[in-house]
């Protein structure tokens, strides 16, 4: 990465200021601002994506699938890893700093001092504003949490995603899951189709409640398309697509269902006049990256960073692993942030684990590794506590054999400094 635009690093500690409000639910300070920009999004074509866990996956997957079929393909994720360009893509390529330096300050000059935005609706205005400019054929946007007051639940899309749901940010989104199901299903829109891989009678209940009410149609994963993995292949039995034996460019046995519904997304956008064919469907959902994801570092010891940062998505990476442990001993090293359900985190993962290394990334919000560790209710004889991060990593990869695989995760965060770190060529963080 070449050196930093100093109006970019000047934009971007302005943006980064605007957290000291925290987080307010509500669609107003958004639709303000996108008034006062006079509406970029409206005219454009958009599918949004809500859920738990699954979100970026399911989104990249359908980014890859519509730019195989030729699409100029805008993708809008959050948080990002290392860089703040990463959260806006067109065509698998960040947003360059010089636009992104002129976009902050485009959207800056219409803030209310009265009532300043936070951060992330800042930035999601930022981002619709950047797709219109760029003249992209469909946006995939994805919530930040929950779903019907988030920001992004300004928009129109042709399609709605919610992935799978369980209990997350419950002081935002509730205390039981059916309040946090009424908050995903706030994305859904009159007359517009939903996808959905939710399992729960009661969050299928809500949601279906919700379609009904919305006369808005309502496709479920394992009722009107499937889809399953055999030999680490893909079979898909879409809505009326036909897939076979195809690889996923996502490693783990869970990404069979993110890759369902974003090839389920494609078959209902084509339906809308998209041209999207299954070369393309095949196509993309083999060459879909999406970072800190199960991702492999190339070299020895083998690494693997995953961001799984709540206790189901901790558990399908261990259920992945526990299918294919295609290594010697596991050495874990994990750090999750302090408003984590941190006992179910490491009740799934800490049993595959022949050593384990508790540490944090430099974050505010980052748990105490002393205070982790005491969290654990069995561990390894092997098990120690190394505040930073990247002697963590030095004392992980010093204690590898060829055949041991290191695990980094408890989340993005985490992955993110981790990163940095180990190919700071090709992640070199942000200024601010």
């Amino acid at each position: 990465m070449t050196g930093t635009n100093p109006s970019y690093a000047a934009c971007l500690n302005e943006f980064y200021a605007l957290q000291k409000f925290g987080i307010k639910f509500g669609l107003s300070s958004t639709s303000a601002l996108l008034d006062r920009l006079e509406n970029p999004e409206q005219g454009q074509h958009f599918v949004h994506i809500a859920g738990t866990n699954g979100k970026g996956s399911v989104a990249s997957f359908l980014a890859q699938i519509l730019r195989s079929a030729g699409l100029n393909v805008g993708l809008y994720t959050s948080p990002h890893l290392v860089r703040f360009t990463e959260r806006f893509q067109i065509n698998g390529r960040e947003i360059p700093q010089d636009q992104a330096a002129d976009l902050m300050h485009t959207v800056m000059e219409v803030f209310d001092p009265r009532e300043p935005p936070t951060f992330f609706e800042a930035v999601t205005v930022m981002a619709l504003l950047y797709f219109a400019r760029r003249n992209t054929d469909i946006v995939i946007m994805e919530t930040g949490m929950g779903g019907r007051l988030d920001a992004t639940n300004v928009i129109h899309p042709l399609v709605s995603v919610i992935t799978s749901i369980s209990m997350e940010h419950q002081e935002y989104l509730g205390s039981s899951l059916l309040q946090v199901a009424r908050e995903k299903a706030g994305i859904i829109k009159p007359s517009v189709p939903v996808l959905t891989a939710a399992s729960q009678p009661k969050v299928l209940e809500c949601i279906q409640e919700t379609c009904r009410a919305q006369d808005a149609p309502f496709y479920r994963l394992g009722r009107d398309f499937r889809a399953r993995m055999r030999d680490s292949r893909l079979f898909y039995h879409g809505l009326h697509a036909e897939l076979k034996a195809v690889p996923l460019g996502l490693s783990g046995r869970h990404q069979a269902r993110n890759a369902a519904l974003a090839l389920a997304a494609s078959e209902i956008l084509e339906d809308k006049g998209f041209l999207v064919s299954d070369v393309s469907r095949r196509t993309g959902v083999s060459q879909t990256v999406w970072p800190g994801r199960m991702h492999l570092m190339d070299g020895r010891p083998r690494i693997m960073l995953d961001g799984a940062h709540n206790p189901a998505a901790i558990a399908a990476l261990a259920a992945s692993l526990r299918e294919n442990p295609n290594y010697r001993r596991l050495i874990l090293v994990i750090g999750i942030m302090a408003d984590k359900a941190a006992k179910p985190i490491l009740r799934s993962i800490l049993p595959l684990a022949g050593q384990v290394i508790f540490t944090r990334p430099v974050y505010p919000r980052a748990m105490d590794p002393f205070q982790l560790r005491d969290q654990a209710e069995r561990l390894p004889s092997r098990n120690t506590v190394i505040p930073s991060l990247p002697k963590a990593l030095d004392t992980a990869r010093a204690a590898a054999g060829d055949q041991d695989l290191i695990l980094v995760t408890g989340s993005l965060f985490t992955v993110g400094e981790a990163l940095s770190y180990l190919d700071p060529a090709a992640w070199a963080p942000d200024p601010a």
